[in-house]
């Protein structure tokens, strides 16, 4: 059974990750600082910060795979920042992943990151800039430390996000001349990561996940 590591567990994607990875029976642990440690409903609580060096490495050792779903509040902050923690948590993560001989990372970023800016229209990126700037500069940080480790990583750039049902159709857009923005849940992404560890798919590739 695949031990996977959800860091950023306890809301969003990861939550959605955690959870249906344990409906599928798999071993899930989720990190995150605002938990509790200890198991609950077959899941592995973990507690640790991203930041903490030690906290990442204690949470990735014996793991078969490191999913990586940051987040940070939509408030003031993300207007007027600084924003570090997806740069500076993944490259903690790399960096624990490298010494305890784990291979396999997926990592959440999203529509709009690394080269996928050129796919939204001029006009609409002056309104993406305004209210995402700071956190997608961040989030381009974070793709180049990805992309340049020696990892089996595959970032994963989701679209508009939802609460809606998962969706097992959902599009999976690999090549650049396809990208494109549209909706998709956080429980469809959360199950392309699940498909995506067990198959051993998209291999460093950075695909646009849309419904």
């Amino acid at each position: 059974m695949q031990k996977i590591l959800v860091i950023g567990g306890r809301s969003g994607i990861g939550l959605q990750t955690v959870e249906l990875g344990r409906q599928a029976g798999r071993s899930m642990f989720a990190f995150s600082r605002n938990t509790i440690q200890g198991v609950n409903n077959g899941v592995q609580y973990l507690r640790g910060d991203v930041t903490d060096s030690g906290d990442v490495r204690a949470a990735v050792r014996g793991m078969d795979a490191v999913v990586l779903s940051l987040g940070v509040p939509l408030d003031l902050r993300m207007l007027t920042g600084p924003i570090s923690v997806f740069s500076a948590g993944t490259r903690i993560v790399i960096d624990a992943m490298q010494n305890e001989g784990v291979e396999r990372l997926v990592v959440v970023t999203g529509f709009g990151a690394g080269d996928s800016l050129a796919a939204i229209h001029p006009l609409q990126r002056i309104g993406f800039n305004w209210v995402f700037g700071r956190a997608y500069a961040d989030k381009n940080l974070q793709e180049q430390h990805v992309q340049s480790s020696a990892l089996q990583w595959t970032i994963v750039r989701p679209g508009i996000l939802t609460n809606g049902r998962c969706n097992e159709a959902h599009q999976v857009l690999v090549a650049p001349s396809v990208w494109r923005n549209g909706i998709v849940s956080r429980a469809s992404v959360a199950h392309f990561i699940l498909q995506t560890i067990q198959q051993g798919t998209h291999v460093h590739q950075a695909p646009v996940v849309i419904n």
